[in-house]
């Protein structure tokens, strides 16, 4: 009777799982698109598949839902921006990682673009909970650009104003409207990184894993 107990618990709690990420990546999808407190919990749960009581059994308000699917667009999408170092040069591989961002494609899709560029303004504005949560990833991304959390003070700063050429590039690119001008925007942006990565030349051992 305690095994049908305990494997009846280990269910629910699996499909509990399942369904928290269909909502985190609904809502991750939303508020990249449309922005914080513009879309409704209805809508993200009919996105998920699931009814809008099933909200309550995850999240006490929008605004935590939507701190938890900011940190969900930055987890899942990091990788995809942020490749693993395979033992490159410094400088090319900040290079790489600003032709991989600074592009006209991710100007374009919003649904699954970086959450720091789409958030960037509205972050400004949001609930210290939100703020904390987009401090907290970048810093984490940070480090991924660096390989791991012993970067030192040098190379944090030259993954941080990457991150302010990048994140500022392609916001600047979606808020105009001459398709031209934007994509200078992008190309000046890329020139920014090709200059900052020229400051530095020395490699980097790939960190252990």
């Amino acid at each position: 009777m305690m095994t049908v107990m305990r494997t009846s618990a280990m269910k629910r709690d699996q499909l509990k799982r399942h369904s928290l990420g269909r909502v985190l990546d609904s809502a991750a999808r939303r508020i990249r698109q449309e922005g914080l407190g513009r879309t409704p919990i209805a809508a993200v749960m009919a996105d998920a598949g699931l009814t809008h009581g099933t909200f309550y059994s995850h999240f006490s308000s929008k605004e935590e839902l939507e701190t938890a699917a900011f940190a969900q667009a930055i987890t899942t999408g990091r990788p995809m921006w942020i490749p693993p170092m395979r033992g490159e040069a410094w400088n090319v591989r900040l290079c790489s990682l600003a032709k991989r961002y600074l592009t006209a494609a991710h100007r374009d899709d919003l649904a699954s673009s970086c959450g720091f560029s789409a958030l960037a303004s509205e972050a400004a504005h949001a609930t210290p909970a939100f703020r904390g949560a987009y401090e907290r990833e970048l810093k984490g991304s940070l480090n991924a650009i660096c390989g791991g959390d012993s970067a030192d003070d040098v190379h944090l700063d030259d993954a941080l104003a990457l991150m302010v050429i990048c994140v500022g590039g392609l916001s600047l690119s979606r808020a105009v409207v001459d398709d031209a001008f934007s994509a200078r925007i992008l190309r000046v942006a890329r020139q920014a990184a090709a200059q900052l990565a020229d400051t530095t030349t020395e490699p980097i051992e790939e960190h252990p894993r």
